[in-house]
C-alpha cells in the first residue's frame, strides 16, 4: 500500500511540473521572432494583409515579426512547410479561402489541414464583387440569369485559374441560380482583368482592392455583391441573395494557422494579440479602405468556420467536378 501512495504521489508531481512547464512556457511567449508564412508572392492581398498586421503585432509584443513568402501549389508548399515546423507559437501561416477549399481541391498532400493544423485568430471577410464591363447588358442579376437563361453557355465568366475563389464562387452560382455560364480561366488575373474590361468576356467576381477603383473610374460596374449583406463601400448594389439567388454567399476571408500541436495558452496568447492588432486604428482603417470586414473571434470559433467552409465547398468543388491545373 506505501508503495502505491509512493506511485500516485509521483504522478500527482509529475502532473503539477507539466502543467507548471507549460504555464511558464505560454508566459514566456514570446522570447524570439515570430514568422508569419505567406503561401503567396510579394505584394499580393494576402502578403498586404501579413506585413500590416505583422508590423502592429511586433509593436506590441516588442519582438519583430518576420514575413516570408513561399508561393506555389496554390498554397499547399507554404501550408506543407509549416505543417512541418516546431508547435510554439513562432510560426504562423496566414491563408484565405484555399485553407478550406485546398483540402477538397488538392488529393494526397502530406498534411491533414483539419488535424495538422491549429486555428489561431480569423482577420475578416470582404464580399466578391460580380463586375463587367459598362457595355454588358444586363444591369442587375435577373437581367443576367435571364440572359444566361435564354442562351445556354453563350455567356463567359472569368477567372485568374482554375480553383481560385471566383472560380468556386461562380460554380456556386451556376448550381444555385441554375444557369449554364462558360468558364474563362486565366493563368493569373491580370489578363483576366484586361479581357473583363474590354468586354471579350463578360462577368468575374473580384475582391474589392481590385474592383473598386474601376467601378469608382466607370471601367467596370457592378452587377451584385456576393456577401449576406449589402457591402458598405457599395450601398446601392444588391446582394445575389437578395437578387433572387436566396442562400448564396461567396466572401475572401483571411486568418492565421499555427502547427496542430501549438499549446492552448499559446494559441490564446496569439488570438489575444493578433485581436488586439486588428482592431488598433493604424490597422483597422487601412482594413476598411481595402474592404474587409473584420472580426474578433476566437480560435474555437475560427476553428469551426474553417469546419462549415470546408464542407461547403468540398460540395461546390465535387458536384463541378473541378481538378486543379
Amino acid at each position: 500500500m506505501k508503495q502505491l501512495f509512493e506511485f500516485i504521489r509521483c504522478v500527482v508531481a509529475a502532473a503539477a511540473l507539466v502543467a507548471f512547464a507549460g504555464g511558464a512556457y505560454a508566459q514566456a511567449w514570446p522570447s524570439k521572432p515570430i514568422r508569419i508564412i505567406v503561401p503567396f508572392s510579394a505584394g499580393g492581398g494576402v502578403d498586404t494583409l501579413a506585413r500590416m498586421v505583422g508590423q502592429r503585432l511586433s509593436e506590441q509584443v516588442g519582438q519583430p515579426v518576420v514575413v516570408e513568402n513561399k508561393p506555389g501549389a496554390g498554397g499547399n508548399i507554404a501550408t506543407a512547410y509549416v505543417a512541418t515546423q516546431p508547435a510554439d507559437g513562432y510560426t504562423l501561416l496566414i491563408g484565405a479561402n484555399g485553407l478550406a477549399a485546398n483540402t477538397t481541391l488538392y488529393r494526397n498532400q502530406p498534411f491533414d489541414m483539419m488535424k495538422d493544423f491549429a486555428a489561431v485568430a480569423y482577420i475578416g471577410a470582404s464580399p466578391l464583387i460580380l463586375v463587367a464591363a459598362p457595355s454588358f447588358a444586363p444591369k442587375n442579376m435577373q437581367e443576367l440569369v435571364a440572359l444566361a437563361k435564354s442562351q445556354p453557355g453563350k455567356v463567359t465568366y472569368a477567372t485568374g485559374g482554375t480553383g481560385t475563389s471566383g472560380h468556386l464562387a461562380s460554380e456556386m452560382l451556376k448550381a444555385a441560380a441554375q444557369v449554364d455560364i462558360a468558364h474563362v480561366p486565366y493563368k493569373g488575373g491580370t489578363q483576366a482583368f484586361v479581357d473583363l474590361q474590354s468586354g471579350r468576356v463578360d462577368v468575374m467576381f473580384i475582391d474589392p482592392p481590385l474592383a473598386m477603383p474601376q467601378i469608382k473610374a466607370q471601367r467596370l460596374k457592378a452587377i451584385a455583391v456576393g456577401s449576406a449583406k449589402r457591402f458598405d463601400l457599395l450601398p446601392d448594389v444588391p446582394t445575389v441573395a437578395e437578387s433572387g439567388v436566396p442562400g448564396f454567399e461567396a466572401t475572401v476571408w483571411w486568418g492565421f494557422v499555427a502547427p496542430g500541436k501549438t499549446p492552448p495558452d499559446v494559441l490564446a496568447k496569439l488570438n489575444a494579440e493578433i485581436v488586439k492588432a486588428i482592431a488598433h486604428s493604424s490597422v483597422k482603417d487601412r482594413l476598411h479602405d481595402m474592404g474587409v470586414v473584420p472580426a474578433a473571434w476566437s480560435p474555437e470559433q475560427f476553428g469551426r468556420f474553417l469546419g462549415t467552409e470546408t464542407e461547403k465547398w468540398a460540395v461546390v468543388i465535387k458536384r463541378a467536378n473541378i481538378q486543379p491545373e
